[in-house]
């Protein structure tokens, strides 16, 4: 198995910020064989990590990444805490602050953690935050639905920090706790924490700082932490979370409070865009789970369906909107052929007629959800299925009948989508329905020998010279090369039937083999994905950037679940080459990786930059970029659905002024390459 060393990097609004390209994470898989110089396995290999140290060894197995994505993660788990105790009926407020000092605090006027003596021996809540899976979500009478399951969210942000200050005040004292790289610092008083003071109020509040020795960063990205937070309020309607930003000159004081909930969320989702209809929203619950929809056409060609449980936004989607979708698209069939808009001799609306344009929100809570993947990004209960499907067939069939123009108006956006679909068809214009091994249109694809998608991968190359030198640098058994003329289509303004007569993206469609959205005469279907590695190669300047940007909003629009299940990567060519007049030649990626190689090298040496990939032999690129063993390559992971929609739609899509504040507003964030 080829082991690939590479940066992840967590698209959370919509790709990074698309001026300074994408987050990355500087996480190195090693090769084992390699550094195991003794080759020896025996009792003195077993290593037992106690207590939180498997945490601060491994922190990716907990929190996804140590790259600006992990390090927000950390208010999130605290955050989601304090959320369990608002859905339990115990907390209406929350504060999240950014501390001058690069620390966060985190504060509720819920419960408070219990102080008590645990039949371990230890105060409960010391218990809490240096015991890996123990918390009170395990107990159904604490907590009927939660968004954590494990109970490790409290403890492993306690690892992950340099400092950690944990004041409680419950049964009217104040109790205070410390801790350093998650060992406490506090001496307990009889097991049990010292009381500091008297109080009326009731809660918890948490204030940690980032251990800079475990993260690529430890300065938190506001934008998301925001986002997060008002999607968190919109899910939430009782609920207010204040945040405040004390790293500014200006302290920045925001008021989350959204007593409209999901339907708030999906006007705002579409604040910009043409409206074909109030909000829809119906809430009904069956079998201890409560379901929660709200959803409104727009005049536009793309879905946008984010589904959530207990919470948690589900990315990859799940059960829940499997029976939403189902029963939603058999519902409209039903009632277009009773309003005889469907003939007898018509077909049914497919599920991608029916979506076209339509923004939604299903939110369901659950008492004992499982989840696909330990991001939870996936629904994999089956009765929340059967559940969400029932409730919208009663709920949404109660509303069309006392609402027949909006009914109407949703089926005439499906007839709109099917009369597209079917011209397209007629016309050919979208060449999906070639035969398996007619791969391109302008024969310039490189295939692999292998036919084993798991092991095989393509690059997409800028330029011909590009793709000449990748061609004869490849391993002909994996690799794949397809060469791309300069920037493709920008598919955020452009039409489906531009979109599928552009020769480019029809190449790559063609090639990856698993067809193209829904509904276009071969729908998209993951498993039929002939490459387990997409991996976007292109020049290190604003020009690479910019194609790079184009294709990641093809894939996003359209292809998804190539985003989603990790096949997308980004190559990252080496900036400089560093040729030292003693010792050996090495590959620098980035300006401060230079800076560090100034420093510790003391002798005379030679620099050349590369400004563009076909400025290396085949040798230097099978080197530097193609080889699995030495290259570096970004994984694109999307994270808020709603942020990266909104910010593509603000930076590709044809409204300028919003684009120029942007711009202005992240300025100062900005790389230039001049």
């Amino acid at each position: 198995m080829r082991d690939d060393r590479y940066r992840k990097c967590c698209a959370g609004i919509a790709f990074g910020s698309l001026l300074t390209g994408i987050n990355e994470k500087q996480e190195v898989y090693d090769n084992m064989a390699k550094t195991n110089t003794a080759n020896t396995y025996d009792a003195s290999s077993i290593t037992v990590l106690e207590g939180l140290e498997a945490v601060r060894v491994r922190p990716g197995m907990y929190i996804g990444s140590v790259s600006t994505k992990g390090l927000n993660h950390l208010i999130y788990e605290i955050m989601d805490n304090a959320v369990d105790e608002h859905l339990a009926g115990f907390c209406s407020t929350i504060h999240v602050t950014l501390e001058a000092d690069g620390s966060a605090t985190v504060s509720d006027d819920g419960r408070g953690i219990p102080v008590g003596m645990h039949e371990k021996g230890i105060s409960a809540e010391r218990l809490v935050f240096t015991t890996l899976h123990a918390g009170g979500k395990f107990d159904n009478d604490a907590y009927k639905t939660s968004g954590g399951l494990h109970g490790v969210g409290s403890s492993v942000v306690n690892a992950l920090s340099a400092h950690m200050h944990v004041t409680v005040k419950t049964g009217g004292y104040i109790y205070e706790d410390r801790y350093e790289r998650g060992i406490p610092t506090l001496e307990l008083q009889d097991g049990l924490l010292p009381v500091v003071g008297k109080t009326k109020e009731s809660g918890t509040t948490i204030n940690f700082l980032p251990d800079d020795t475990i993260f690529d960063r430890t300065r938190f990205k506001e934008d998301e932490v925001k986002s997060r937070l008002h999607e968190t309020a919109y899910l939430n309607p009782a609920l207010t979370i204040i945040y405040e930003d004390k790293r500014k000159e200006e302290i920045e004081h925001i008021e989350y409070h959204e007593p409209e909930g999901i339907i708030g969320f999906i006007k705002d989702m579409n604040k910009s865009k043409e409206a074909i209809h109030d909000v829809i929203y119906y809430k009904g619950e069956s079998e201890g789970i409560t379901v929660e929809v709200a959803l409104q056409y727009v005049n536009e060609f793309h879905e946008n369906v984010l589904g959530f449980c207990n919470n948690i936004y589900n990315a990859e989607g799940g059960t829940h909107l499997t029976g939403f979708k189902t029963m939603f698209t058999n519902v409209i069939n039903t009632y277009a052929r009773g309003l005889n808009i469907l003939k007898e001799k018509d077909v049914n609306f497919t599920g991608a007629d029916v979506r076209n344009g339509m923004t939604a929100v299903v939110s369901i809570k659950h008492p004992d959800p499982r989840f696909e993947g330990q991001t939870k990004t996936k629904l994999d209960n089956q009765d929340a299925a059967k559940i969400v499907s029932k409730v919208t067939g009663e709920e949404i069939v109660r509303f069309f009948d006392r609402n027949l123009e909006t009914l109407k108006s949703i089926i005439g956006c499906a007839e709109k989508a099917a009369k597209i679909r079917k011209t397209e068809e007629k016309a050919k214009t979208n060449l999906l329905t070639k035969q398996k091994f007619s791969f391109d249109s302008n024969g310039k694809l490189a295939n692999c020998e292998s036919r084993d998608a798991s092991k095989c991968e393509i690059f997409i190359v800028e330029g011909d010279s590009a793709g000449g030198s990748a061609k004869t640098a490849r391993n002909r058994m994996f690799q794949a090369i397809l060469p791309i003329r300069g920037k493709i289509l920008n598919v955020e303004k452009a039409s489906i039937d531009k979109i599928l007569a552009n020769a480019e993206i029809k190449t790559m469609i063609n090639a990856f083999g698993c067809g193209f959205s829904e509904g276009y005469g071969n729908d998209f279907d993951i498993s039929r994905l002939r490459y387990d590695k997409i991996i976007i190669m292109a020049d290190a300047d604003v020009d690479g950037e910019h194609i790079s940007t184009l294709l990641l909003t093809l894939f996003y629009r359209f292809m998804p679940e190539l985003i989603y299940e990790g096949h997308v990567y980004i190559a990252m060519p080496p900036l400089y080459k560093v040729m030292p007049s003693k010792g050996a030649e090495e590959y620098l990626y980035d300006d401060k990786a230079l800076e560090k190689y100034r420093k510790r090298h003391k002798g005379p040496f030679t620099l050349q930059r590369y400004k563009g990939l076909g400025e290396m032999d085949a040798e230097q690129l099978w080197e530097t970029t193609l080889d699995p063993d030495t290259r570096l390559l970004k994984q694109v992971e999307i994270e808020d659905a709603r942020m990266a929609t909104e910010v593509t739609e603000m930076l590709m899509g044809t409204e300028v002024l919003p684009r120029k504040e942007f711009i202005y507003r992240h300025a100062q964030d900005a790389e230039l390459d001049i």
